[in-house]
């Protein structure tokens, strides 16, 4: 019977792990995030990397022409740290507002998509983190094209 009683206790505790791994809340999950792309100075290397690659892409680099790059730099790094969980707060203007009258199309989206893979793939960030940042980022499309 003792051991019966060591076998349950082992399979409770062992089950109980198992559903707090599961149960892990949203923020949490995001907070990993955060830690895989390598806290703030990991996403600011990573925002430094994505601005390099876009000012080098003849499709796009165009609508960055009149822009003020350290300030797109601080606002990308705010914007990504937050939604990745970490504990900074995104100070620029919404979506909408900063888009408006640039006239973007699908294809500018894809290509700064296509630039912020590329950058994370230099990082050697996780495509399971990449694939978690990028459904972040996706509800953004409609608020950023067209506009």
């Amino acid at each position: 019977m003792t051991s019966l009683l060591k076998l349950t206790s082992t399979m409770l505790v062992v089950s109980a792990m198992a559903m707090t791994l599961v149960a892990v809340s949203p923020s949490a999950r995001a907070n990993s995030l955060y830690h895989d792309l390598g806290e703030r100075e990991g996403i600011e290397i990573l925002m430094e990397d994505l601005l390099l690659y876009v000012a080098e892409d003849k499709r796009i680099n165009h609508h960055f022409v009149d822009i003020d790059i350290l300030r797109l730099h601080e606002k990308l790094s705010e914007q990504i740290c937050e939604l990745a969980g970490g504990p900074c707060v995104y100070t620029g203007d919404d979506m909408v507002t900063s888009h408006t009258g640039m006239d973007l199309t699908n294809t500018d989206f894809n290509a700064l998509v296509e630039a912020l893979q590329k950058a994370m793939d230099d990082r050697n960030i996780s495509v399971g983190a990449q694939n978690r940042l990028l459904a972040l980022l996706a509800p953004m499309h409609g608020d950023i094209v067209g506009r």
